[in-house]
Protein backbone atom coordinates (compact mmCIF):
# COMPACT_ATOMS: atom_id res chain seq x y z
CA UNK A 1 0.00 0.00 0.00
CA UNK A 2 0.97 3.55 -0.93
CA UNK A 3 1.99 5.50 2.19
CA UNK A 4 3.76 8.59 0.81
CA UNK A 5 1.68 11.84 -0.19
CA UNK A 6 1.13 12.81 -3.82
CA UNK A 7 0.63 16.50 -6.04
CA UNK A 8 -1.21 16.81 -8.79
CA UNK A 9 1.34 16.86 -12.05
CA UNK A 10 1.60 19.89 -13.55
CA UNK A 11 2.07 18.84 -17.15
CA UNK A 12 1.14 20.98 -20.61
CA UNK A 13 0.08 18.53 -23.35
CA UNK A 14 1.27 19.58 -26.74
CA UNK A 15 -0.05 19.06 -29.93
CA UNK A 16 2.06 17.13 -32.01
CA UNK A 17 3.20 20.07 -34.50
CA UNK A 18 3.50 22.05 -31.67
CA UNK A 19 5.82 19.53 -29.71
CA UNK A 20 7.13 18.95 -33.35
CA UNK A 21 8.62 22.62 -33.49
CA UNK A 22 9.57 22.78 -29.81
CA UNK A 23 11.90 19.75 -30.18
CA UNK A 24 13.11 21.25 -32.83
CA UNK A 25 14.15 24.67 -31.77
CA UNK A 26 15.30 23.36 -28.61
CA UNK A 27 17.58 21.38 -30.56
CA UNK A 28 18.99 24.09 -33.24
CA UNK A 29 19.42 25.95 -29.87
CA UNK A 30 21.71 23.79 -28.38
CA UNK A 31 23.58 23.05 -31.12
CA UNK A 32 24.81 26.49 -31.52
CA UNK A 33 26.23 26.12 -27.76
CA UNK A 34 29.71 26.22 -27.71
CA UNK A 35 32.53 25.86 -24.72
CA UNK A 36 33.85 29.29 -24.52
CA UNK A 37 37.18 29.91 -22.88
CA UNK A 38 37.25 34.01 -23.41
CA UNK A 39 35.35 36.06 -21.40
CA UNK A 40 34.24 39.89 -21.35
CA UNK A 41 34.59 41.44 -17.89
CA UNK A 42 30.61 43.04 -18.76
CA UNK A 43 28.48 42.82 -15.68
CA UNK A 44 26.39 39.98 -15.53
CA UNK A 45 23.09 40.33 -12.84
CA UNK A 46 23.27 37.76 -9.76
CA UNK A 47 20.06 37.03 -10.59
CA UNK A 48 20.17 35.26 -13.51
CA UNK A 49 22.68 33.22 -12.12
CA UNK A 50 20.94 32.19 -9.23
CA UNK A 51 17.95 31.28 -11.78
CA UNK A 52 20.34 28.75 -13.74
CA UNK A 53 21.35 27.61 -10.57
CA UNK A 54 17.83 26.63 -9.39
CA UNK A 55 17.14 25.02 -12.85
CA UNK A 56 20.25 22.55 -11.95
CA UNK A 57 18.76 22.13 -8.88
CA UNK A 58 15.20 20.60 -10.00
CA UNK A 59 17.22 17.63 -12.20
CA UNK A 60 16.54 14.38 -10.81
CA UNK A 61 18.64 12.45 -8.32
CA UNK A 62 18.62 8.94 -6.61
CA UNK A 63 16.63 8.45 -4.09
CA UNK A 64 15.60 12.54 -4.40
CA UNK A 65 18.80 12.93 -2.38
CA UNK A 66 20.04 15.84 -4.75
CA UNK A 67 23.71 15.27 -3.67
CA UNK A 68 25.22 18.55 -4.99
CA UNK A 69 26.08 21.63 -3.90
CA UNK A 70 26.48 24.96 -6.16
CA UNK A 71 29.33 27.42 -4.87
CA UNK A 72 28.85 31.01 -6.51
CA UNK A 73 31.67 33.17 -6.86
CA UNK A 74 32.09 37.00 -7.40
CA UNK A 75 34.68 37.91 -5.54
CA UNK A 76 38.04 38.98 -7.36
CA UNK A 77 40.17 37.91 -4.86
CA UNK A 78 38.56 34.12 -4.64
CA UNK A 79 38.84 33.52 -8.10
CA UNK A 80 42.15 34.90 -8.43
CA UNK A 81 43.24 32.11 -5.41
CA UNK A 82 41.44 29.76 -7.70
CA UNK A 83 42.95 30.63 -10.58
CA UNK A 84 46.42 30.36 -9.07
CA UNK A 85 45.83 26.98 -7.37
CA UNK A 86 44.19 25.49 -10.57
CA UNK A 87 47.54 26.72 -12.68
CA UNK A 88 49.69 24.94 -10.45
CA UNK A 89 47.77 21.62 -10.41
CA UNK A 90 47.70 22.06 -14.69
CA UNK A 91 51.39 22.49 -14.09
CA UNK A 92 51.87 18.96 -12.53
CA UNK A 93 49.52 17.54 -14.77
CA UNK A 94 51.56 18.65 -17.82
CA UNK A 95 54.72 17.73 -16.42
CA UNK A 96 53.46 13.76 -15.75
CA UNK A 97 54.51 11.82 -18.71
CA UNK A 98 51.73 9.38 -18.05
CA UNK A 99 49.56 12.44 -19.14
CA UNK A 100 50.71 12.80 -22.55
CA UNK A 101 48.71 10.93 -24.75
CA UNK A 102 45.24 13.40 -23.05
CA UNK A 103 47.35 16.36 -23.53
CA UNK A 104 48.18 15.81 -26.93
CA UNK A 105 44.67 14.86 -27.54
CA UNK A 106 43.03 17.75 -26.31
CA UNK A 107 45.91 19.78 -28.43
CA UNK A 108 43.22 20.86 -31.74
CA UNK A 109 41.18 22.08 -29.16
CA UNK A 110 43.85 24.87 -27.96
CA UNK A 111 43.60 23.44 -24.35
CA UNK A 112 47.02 24.19 -22.09
CA UNK A 113 47.91 24.72 -18.76
CA UNK A 114 47.06 28.29 -18.42
CA UNK A 115 43.47 28.58 -17.16
CA UNK A 116 43.05 32.80 -17.36
CA UNK A 117 39.49 32.68 -18.29
CA UNK A 118 38.93 31.99 -13.83
CA UNK A 119 39.73 34.83 -13.29
CA UNK A 120 37.96 36.63 -16.64
CA UNK A 121 34.79 35.36 -16.25
CA UNK A 122 32.66 37.37 -13.74
CA UNK A 123 31.31 34.20 -12.21
CA UNK A 124 32.05 31.00 -11.39
CA UNK A 125 29.96 28.14 -10.79
CA UNK A 126 31.60 25.51 -8.78
CA UNK A 127 29.88 22.33 -8.34
CA UNK A 128 30.22 20.00 -5.42
CA UNK A 129 29.46 16.25 -5.12
CA UNK A 130 27.98 15.03 -1.44
CA UNK A 131 29.65 11.43 -1.07
CA UNK A 132 26.86 11.32 1.58
CA UNK A 133 24.31 13.66 3.54
CA UNK A 134 24.53 15.41 6.54
CA UNK A 135 21.05 15.80 8.85
CA UNK A 136 21.28 18.91 11.13
CA UNK A 137 22.49 17.02 14.05
CA UNK A 138 24.89 15.97 12.22
CA UNK A 139 24.45 12.14 11.30
CA UNK A 140 25.33 10.68 7.94
CA UNK A 141 22.85 9.53 5.47
CA UNK A 142 23.25 7.82 2.45
CA UNK A 143 23.59 9.01 -1.13
CA UNK A 144 22.59 7.34 -4.30
CA UNK A 145 23.83 7.65 -7.86
CA UNK A 146 25.40 10.62 -6.66
CA UNK A 147 27.50 10.93 -9.83
CA UNK A 148 24.90 10.41 -12.38
CA UNK A 149 22.90 12.41 -10.41
CA UNK A 150 25.05 15.77 -10.21
CA UNK A 151 26.04 14.95 -14.13
CA UNK A 152 22.19 15.28 -15.15
CA UNK A 153 22.18 18.26 -13.00
CA UNK A 154 25.09 20.26 -14.48
CA UNK A 155 23.25 19.03 -17.79
CA UNK A 156 20.65 21.53 -16.67
CA UNK A 157 23.01 24.20 -15.53
CA UNK A 158 24.74 24.35 -18.82
CA UNK A 159 21.80 24.05 -20.67
CA UNK A 160 20.02 27.08 -18.50
CA UNK A 161 23.41 29.43 -18.85
CA UNK A 162 23.00 28.46 -22.83
CA UNK A 163 19.11 29.96 -22.54
CA UNK A 164 20.05 32.77 -20.50
CA UNK A 165 22.27 34.08 -23.23
CA UNK A 166 25.59 33.63 -21.79
CA UNK A 167 28.37 31.13 -22.26
CA UNK A 168 30.32 28.86 -20.26
CA UNK A 169 33.08 26.13 -19.94
CA UNK A 170 33.19 23.05 -18.37
CA UNK A 171 36.82 22.81 -16.29
CA UNK A 172 37.82 19.85 -14.46
CA UNK A 173 40.91 20.01 -12.44
CA UNK A 174 42.60 17.27 -11.13
CA UNK A 175 42.80 16.86 -8.04
CA UNK A 176 40.71 19.43 -7.08
CA UNK A 177 40.96 19.53 -3.86
CA UNK A 178 42.16 22.77 -3.24
CA UNK A 179 38.42 23.98 -4.04
CA UNK A 180 37.44 22.70 -0.84
CA UNK A 181 40.60 24.55 1.28
CA UNK A 182 39.60 27.91 -0.59
CA UNK A 183 35.88 27.68 -0.63
CA UNK A 184 35.14 25.67 2.88
CA UNK A 185 33.33 23.17 1.76
CA UNK A 186 33.06 20.05 4.34
CA UNK A 187 34.48 16.55 4.18
CA UNK A 188 31.54 15.18 2.62
CA UNK A 189 31.87 17.05 -0.61
CA UNK A 190 34.12 16.71 -3.92
CA UNK A 191 34.74 19.51 -6.33
CA UNK A 192 32.44 17.79 -9.63
CA UNK A 193 33.74 20.90 -12.07
CA UNK A 194 33.61 24.47 -12.22
CA UNK A 195 31.72 26.87 -14.65
CA UNK A 196 33.16 29.83 -15.73
CA UNK A 197 30.51 31.89 -16.74
CA UNK A 198 29.57 35.24 -18.45
CA UNK A 199 29.49 36.90 -22.12
CA UNK A 200 32.20 36.47 -24.76
CA UNK A 201 34.69 38.01 -25.22
CA UNK A 202 33.99 40.61 -28.48
CA UNK A 203 35.78 38.70 -30.92
CA UNK A 204 35.77 35.34 -29.18
CA UNK A 205 36.91 32.21 -31.31
CA UNK A 206 36.07 28.61 -30.75
CA UNK A 207 37.82 25.25 -32.36
CA UNK A 208 36.00 24.32 -35.36
CA UNK A 209 34.79 20.77 -34.50
CA UNK A 210 32.07 18.42 -35.37
CA UNK A 211 29.44 16.25 -33.27
CA UNK A 212 28.80 12.96 -34.56
CA UNK A 213 26.29 12.44 -36.84
CA UNK A 214 23.06 11.61 -35.33
CA UNK A 215 23.37 7.58 -36.77
CA UNK A 216 26.63 7.40 -34.63
CA UNK A 217 24.97 8.55 -31.57
CA UNK A 218 21.47 6.74 -31.65
CA UNK A 219 20.01 3.46 -32.56
CA UNK A 220 16.45 3.54 -33.08
CA UNK A 221 14.61 0.18 -32.61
Amino acid sequence: MENFEKVRLEFEEKLPDEMVRLAEEFYEKMKRRRSVRDFSERFVPREVIEDCVKAAGTAPSGANCQPWHFVVVSEAEVKKQIHVEAERVEAAFYAKESNRQWIDDLKHLGTTKEKPFLEQAPYLIVVFSQTYGLTPEGQKTNHYYVHQSVGIAVGFLIAAIHNAGLVCVPYTPAPATFLNRILNRPENERAFCVLPVGYPASGAAVPAIKKKRFEEICTLL
